[in-house]
């Protein structure tokens, strides 16, 4: 029988949320946030070099003796946690989670690996996954890159994330990953419903990149951190229903109607008190997810699917009440609520949808699809 998880936050992980947190609320306000993404630059590369090196969460999930931090997937939530509340325009998710996975499911005595590793660790390098961020953990695996011979590759991926930021994209192909840097692809940018986390179709046209794992051991790297990711997104997706959850209480304690705070009509107690109730739910979701990862149990793709079936839903509903109980102010683009609907909603695709991890659940309990 599996351990009980553990959902308390540890005093390191309270201590590393108070430094983002603080981090973010100086450095990216929300009013920052829309005028960045209204600028056509959403990502802020001085944030990132201050959260990925100032405070090392690049390196979280990569050991000390490979220039990490040597932290876990715990530490990791609590960071993506944050930066959910903030819809901050960095790559973490890509590069040091995704990518990070990808590269420690390589041959750790690799030096290609380990040098490269230690580039994303100390967050002197942005290096994104070149697959679909809409891939789900079982999920077959594309191969549209084709290797020439000699590491020349050939081919397209679309919906890559955060690909305008990489200087290196790990490209899965028919022979194997490989490091690509980021000058031998040509980028075309999508238009993303969250603009804080922009997409591009990534062409390789003779491309040269150094091979790092055989195709065996890429399709399972890239698998394992697919899943990682997945059970982290759930951490996320918390981060912004609370942020949500919490402006609109405020935003109801002092708007007021028949000479009355909105928030003593009964209806909208209701509707709160039920929004709470998810959110506390969520991230107790949320934080199996992260110790089953930390913990490595054999239960964590169940508890991850469960994580991600449920958060995803429940940051939605969030962001929806947030925007309608603020009203006509709420339907404004100078009020940050729209970051976090759209957030929300390109998240609810993000590495699988409800209805997959759904039909995963179902799949682990050896039950009908829904």
């Amino acid at each position: 029988m599996s351990a009980p998880f553990d959902l308390l936050y540890s005093e390191t992980e309270e201590e590393l949320r108070s430094a983002v947190r603080a981090l973010l609320a100086d450095r990216c306000p929300p009013a920052a946030v829309l005028a960045r993404v209204e600028s056509g630059r959403p990502h802020d590369p001085e944030l990132w070099q201050t959260l990925g090196t100032g405070i090392g969460a690049a390196g979280l999930l990569v050991p000390e003796k490979l220039g990490g931090q040597g932290a876990g997937h715990r530490e990791a939530a609590v960071v993506l946690e944050e930066l959910g509340r903030a819809v901050a325009p960095v790559p973490y998710l890509t590069s040091g989670v995704l990518a990070t996975e990808i590269l420690l499911g390589c041959d750790p005595s690799s030096a290609e690996v380990t040098a490269l590793l230690r580039e994303v660790a100390s967050g002197r390098q942005v290096c994104v996954p070149a697959v679909p961020l809409t891939l789900a953990p079982g999920a077959p695996l594309p191969s549209p890159v084709r290797d020439a011979g000699g590491g020349v590759l050939s081919g397209s991926v679309g919906f890559v994330a955060d690909a305008v930021a990489a200087d290196v994209l790990l490209v899965p192909a028919d022979t194997g990953l490989y490091a690509v840097p980021a000058a031998e692809v040509s980028l075309t940018p999508l238009v993303p419903l969250d603009l804080t986390r922009p997409l591009a179709t990534v062409r390789l046209d003779g491309a040269r990149g150094t091979r790092l794992a055989d195709p065996a051991t890429a399709r399972a790297a890239v698998a394992g951190a697919l899943l990682s990711g997945a059970g982290l997104l759930a951490s996320e997706q918390v981060g912004i229903a609370e942020w949500c959850l919490t402006e609109t209480v405020a935003h109801v304690r002092t708007r007021h109607q028949f000479n009355r705070p909105i928030g003593s009509f009964q209806a909208l107690k209701h509707r709160l008190a039920r929004l709470w109730l998810d959110v506390a739910s969520a991230r107790a979701a949320a934080r199996a997810a992260a110790d089953a990862l930390a913990t490595g149990t054999a239960d964590a793709p169940l508890t991850i699917a469960v994580a991600q079936a449920y958060c995803s839903g429940v940051a939605v509903r969030a962001a929806e009440e947030c925007v309608q109980l603020h009203g006509g102010t709420g339907m404004t683009w100078e009020h940050p609520a729209h970051l976090y609907l759209k957030r929300a909603k390109a998240d609810s695709a993000v590495l699988g949808t409800a209805g997959h991890h759904r039909s995963l659940v179902a799949d682990f309990a050896e039950l009908p699809a829904p």
